[in-house]
Parts: C-alpha cells; sequence; structure tokens
C-alpha cells in the first residue's frame, strides 16, 4: 500500500515504530552482504516494486525483486555500500552511500565496462505499515558514473 506523502506527515512516530522500520533495514543489509535472495525477499511487500529512477526501469513483485537482484548483483558480484548517511521514519528508510564494484554485466540499461567503479548512490526503501515490509526501492544515482 503505497501513502501519499500528505498520509505520511500524519503518521504517528513511535520508538516502536521507529525500530521495527531499522531492524528490518538491518536485515535486509545483511540479505543483501550475504547475497541472501530468501533473506532479502522476506522484509519485501509481495507487491513490491524497484526502480532505477534516472533510467524508468521497474521490477514488481517478488519475481521482479529476484530478477533485479540477480541482475544487479550479476552486474556487481563485488559491489560494496559505504554507508555515507541514513534516515529512518515511519515513511522508510533513506540511504546515501558509495557503490563500489566491478562493472561485470549490463545493468540500468549499460553495458558492462569490466571496471571497478565507485560512484553516490541514494536508495529510499518505503515502508508499507499495514504489511510492516519495505514496499520495494528507489533508486537514484547518476548513469553517466557507469561508463567508467
Amino acid at each position: 500500500m503505497s501513502l501519499s506523502a500528505r498520509q505520511q506527515l500524519v503518521q504517528k512516530v513511535t520508538p516502536e515504530l521507529y525500530d521495527r522500520v531499522r531492524t528490518l533495514w538491518i536485515q535486509h543489509s545483511k540479505a543483501e552482504d550475504g547475497r541472501d535472495l530468501d533473506g532479502l525477499i522476506a522484509t519485501l511487500t509481495e507487491d513490491c516494486l524497484y526502480e532505477i529512477v534516472p533510467t524508468g526501469q521497474l521490477w514488481e513483485g517478488h519475481v521482479g525483486a529476484r530478477q533485479f537482484y540477480s541482475e544487479f548483483l550479476g552486474a556487481f558480484p563485488d559491489v560494496k555500500f559505504d554507508l555515507k548517511d541514513i534516515v529512518i521514519g515511519p515513511q522508510g528508510v533513506i540511504e546515501i552511500a558509495r557503490l563500489t564494484g566491478t562493472h561485470s554485466g549490463p545493468w540500468a540499461g549499460r553495458e558492462p565496462t569490466g571496471q571497478r567503479l565507485s560512484f553516490p548512490i541514494v536508495i529510499h526503501f518505503p515502508w508499507d505499515p499495514s504489511a510492516e515490509r519495505f514496499a520495494g526501492e528507489n533508486i537514484f544515482f547518476d548513469t553517466g558514473q557507469l561508463t567508467g
């Protein structure tokens, strides 16, 4: 369930809600670091949506999330995220990080360069309050960074 910005603004912030969102984001991050696809999917709503915002690419549902992660981890098999900042609230999580990895496969509409790349990335994990899961990811970065 996607809430409008106005609906998000009136959500009550409680320590318990903050802890639930934070704990699930940590679980999601650990699953990604461990390349645990089932663990990643467990943190997502069934109707989740993954979007690479600058390209407009979309993946829908658990099947789409699996496809997204298979493509992403295939493109950057050695990917590391160096977390620079994080915002956690009842609307979800915004992560600002530096992505570093070898561009080994196609991703975001770009063919692999074979080069080790490092660039800033912002990821929004929208929170679905009824499911108490993330409704996917909205990924922002400069696609020009994929040219090596």
